[in-house]
């Protein structure tokens, strides 16, 4: 049997790079100047500044029932989309688990979905099982079109080369709560959310080699380290076998709590009105001692007891090393956590942090339908 081989971008050439590893294998982490190039990916640059994500899969679904379709089986409307519009939605299992989550963008003739590396084929193949006698052409383009990051618009940006002015761009809407949707943030008003600005660019492979010239690149490490300061969950991170939307704040952009019945709704409907999530997102202030970083999957502690992991750690160009994890509902917000990377062998000492936490999903978030307001109290 023959094995795919590995993704390699044609960016990786670049003087100075340093390979990503992981999930983001195959794209730069850093050009050699991690923290100078964060910094002009957040502030700008005299050249219009991208950030590598061609490792990224892309699947288009073209059809007149491309809308309809998608928002009988997602959590998301996604009925009466523009050419431009974006949103996001998530493929739930019957119990409500997330299984994809894909960034959408219509074009006016299809939509684009943008998904981890790797999905594109099984989101395909899931897709094509629901289609029935529908309308709908699906098809993995992912060998011919790439995804670039940015934090400016291309499609208004001066500066920005034509092949991203005239690309499929994908605006993330994290930054407002989304119609039918709730933050399940402690202090939604506060959300570091609302300053974040992230574009992708879907364009042709083949102009990647000539747009090296033209931009300033960004490592991927860049991108994640603001993505990670804006609480912002990424599926290939934040997202495992057990992960339902409440506990990673994902009911802001990603779930319509009015639209009609889909596969997992019946959990959406039951934590929400009736429970809590039983994990909660949380954002980690992590001790710079160490002069590193923890990596996904390190243990968070609080005293003795494990109640949770690291999912995403970066070194932020102003607020230092920061990371999310996902914990126990039953955590303490006040208690100061510490973070264990794992065991390299059975004789060495693990690095530890301290991590001082704080709230994004409330540990009191869901159970809508149980609580009473004091008006509740002064119709009785």
């Amino acid at each position: 049997m023959t094995k795919t081989p590995a993704y390699t971008s044609p960016w990786l050439t670049s003087h100075g790079v340093f390979p990503a590893e992981g999930i983001d294998a195959g794209v730069a982490a850093h050009y050699g100047e991690p923290l100078k190039e964060q910094r002009r990916l957040a502030m700008g640059a005299e050249k219009f500044v991208v950030a590598d994500y061609s490792h990224l899969g892309v699947v288009t679904v073209a059809g007149p029932d491309r809308h309809s379709w998608l928002t009988t089986i997602s959590s998301q409307v996604l009925t009466g989309m523009s050419a431009g519009d974006s949103r996001e939605f998530l493929l739930l299992s019957p119990q409500g688990r997330i299984e994809y989550a894909p960034l959408a963008v219509d074009d006016g003739e299809r939509l684009w979905l943008i998904v981890e590396p790797g999905q594109a084929p099984l989101l395909v193949d899931y897709l094509n099982s629901m289609k029935f006698m529908l309308r709908v052409e699906i098809e993995d383009v992912s060998d011919r079109y790439a995804v670039l990051c940015s934090v400016e618009d291309p499609r208004t940006a001066d500066k920005a080369p034509v092949e991203l002015a005239s690309a499929v761009v994908w605006e993330d809407p994290w930054r407002d709560i989304c119609p039918g949707g709730l933050s399940y943030a402690a202090d939604a008003d506060d959300h570091p959310g609302r300053d974040f600005r992230r574009f992708f660019s879907i364009v042709d492979r083949a102009v990647m080699p000539a747009l090296a010239d033209q931009v300033s690149l960004a490592g991927i490490w860049a991108a994640e380290a603001l993505r990670v300061e804006a609480w912002r969950p990424r599926f290939g991170r934040e997202v495992d076998e057990k992960s339902i939307p409440h506990e990673l704040d994902l009911m802001r952009t990603a779930v319509h709590l009015n639209k009609g019945c889909y596969k997992g709704q019946e959990t959406i409907a039951r934590v929400h009105n009736l429970g809590h999530p039983p994990r909660r997102l949380v954002f980690l202030d992590l001790d710079g001692s160490e002069h590193t970083l923890p990596p996904a999957g390190s243990l968070v502690y609080a005293g003795t007891k494990k109640v949770g992991a690291v999912t995403s750690s970066a070194q932020h160009w102003e607020a230092g090393p920061i990371a999310l994890a996902v914990i126990k509902r039953s955590v303490d917000p006040q208690a100061q956590l510490r973070v264990v990377e794992p065991s390299q062998s059975d004789d060495s000492q693990p690095a530890e942090y301290a991590a001082a936490q704080t709230v994004i999903v409330s540990p009191e978030a869901g159970q809508v339908a149980g609580r009473r307001t004091m008006g509740d109290f002064l119709r009785r």
